[in-house]
């Protein structure tokens, strides 16, 4: 009962993660945490197939979970973007995709076969083929914290273009997810706050609650009534 998940890391300098899930009833809602990446997203309910480009995601908010719905996404890595959806027009936002069915829909004039878990690396590529995805190379290399030679105001310029987000937003964001991943696994507070940076455990208490909708005590107990999105170690 509730909502399975699946997920995978990938190759692809275009791809952060791979996932499906399945619906089996018993879950109305989920909370849908924070996230610094767009990504695309299929669904399937009741037989209507619907597609979606998704933008970051800059606070955690309730999201509906319809019963018996298959769900598959491709998650794409910071920096990747597609140019006719740029992200900066998608945050906190989604863009539906129009003409899906199970086997194919329209994106950018052009039909596309509908990807899968397996093979959703040759989709990416074929995607970058055709100019449909774009990557930003010194927004990865920023974020890995190397030097990129240029002037502040031009990364900050990149960051906005690729991803939506600052700079700072984006490490924000993915702090409370290590935070979050952490107190998951059993990490005492004060380590978590130690480790990550954090002023002291209200500085730790505000940032989950605004990007994951957790307390501390909450992450650590789990929540089976309203389980968290796809949280993995950023």
């Amino acid at each position: 009962m509730g909502l399975e998940v699946e997920s995978r890391s990938s190759d692809s300098p275009y791809v952060e993660r791979v996932w499906r899930s399945v619906s089996s009833g018993g879950l109305d809602r989920m909370t849908s945490v924070a996230t610094t990446c767009g990504e695309l997203v299929i669904w399937e309910h009741r037989g209507r197939v619907c597609v979606a480009v998704r933008g970051p995601e800059t606070k955690a908010s309730a999201a509906p979970v319809p019963e018996d719905a298959t769900f598959f996404g491709i998650t794409f890595s910071p920096g990747s973007w597609m140019p006719h959806l740029p992200f900066h027009r998608l945050v906190d936002r989604s863009a539906d995709i129009p003409d899906a069915t199970r086997r194919s829909f329209s994106l950018k004039g052009s039909t596309w076969r509908m990807p899968d878990y397996d093979n959703a690396e040759a989709f990416v590529r074929r995607l970058a083929r055709e100019d449909v995805l774009d990557r930003d190379p010194v927004v990865a290399a920023v974020l890995r914290g190397e030097s990129p030679g240029l002037s502040e105001r031009t990364v900050q310029r990149r960051f906005l273009a690729a991803t939506g987000l600052t700079r700072v937003a984006i490490r924000q964001i993915e702090r409370a997810r290590r935070a979050a991943v952490l107190i998951q696994s059993g990490t005492p507070i004060p380590d978590v706050i130690d480790r990550l940076g954090y002023f002291d455990q209200p500085h730790l208490a505000r940032s989950l609650t605004r990007y994951i909708g957790r307390t501390a005590t909450r992450l650590g107990d789990g929540d089976p009534v309203e389980p968290l999105s796809l949280l993995y170690k950023t």
